[in-house]
């Protein structure tokens, strides 16, 4: 850390950094405030997908309760090839947002299938966009929860140590330069004094009658 100096010029220098400090601190502290709604909202949204994605596999057993069957093997029925993310501008924070889940249906006869693997092929594709969706989830919440704590280490940063130093720092140097103008004001007086005794101000033994 530099070693501060206690002139007019660095006071000057300390007070501007103090004005910026405080200027932009609230938005820091607004930015905070915002960023940690839209993390609890994101974790509210985790747990929505993640409760989704399980009450969609819950149903299809209940819907499909011929899939218990295991002789039945539908494994292979649909497979999912990959899924397109976007970007979601939230805050200030990019984060990434499903956009398309895309499947792979393995050919099967209407005719030589049961009525039914319509709809199963259906609920497949809906439950691993579920599960898909509930990962997507869980990477806005962890990239949401970053952001939140570095905004917060800034805030603090602001709050605890930057604008309480800069003020302490104008303190010390508005002292040192109080005493340092009164001693040379004694200086100058002690000076003044020192001049009228060489100049014979003082002496008065030839105004004696």
């Amino acid at each position: 850390m530099a070693k501060l100096r206690l002139s007019k010029n660095s006071l000057q220098q300390q007070q501007q950094q103090l004005k910026l400090y405080k200027k932009l601190l609230p938005s820091l502290d607004l930015k905070r405030r915002q960023l940690t709604v839209e993390a609890k909202k994101a974790r509210a949204e985790l747990a929505s997908a993640i409760a989704a994605a399980e009450a969609l596999e819950t149903h299809i057993g209940e819907e499909l309760p011929m899939l218990a069957d295991d002789s039945l093997d539908v494994s292979g029925l649909v497979r999912m090839e990959g899924y397109q993310v976007g970007e979601q501008n939230v805050v200030g924070v990019r984060l990434p947002i499903l956009e398309n889940v895309e499947f792979t249906v393995t050919p099967y006869s209407l005719l030589g299938t049961p009525a039914w693997t319509d709809l199963l092929v259906q609920r497949l594709k809906d439950a691993a966009q579920a599960r898909v969706q509930s990962r997507i989830a869980e990477q806005r919440v962890a990239i949401l929860d970053q952001s939140v704590r570095r905004i917060t280490q800034r805030v603090n940063l602001f709050e605890k140590i930057l604008i309480p130093t800069a003020q302490k720092n104008i303190k010390r140097i508005r002292i040192y330069l109080g005493d340092t103008e009164r001693a040379a004001v004694v200086t100058s007086k002690l000076a003044k004094v020192k001049q009228q005794h060489a100049d014979g101000g003082w002496d008065t033994e030839e105004e004696q009658p």
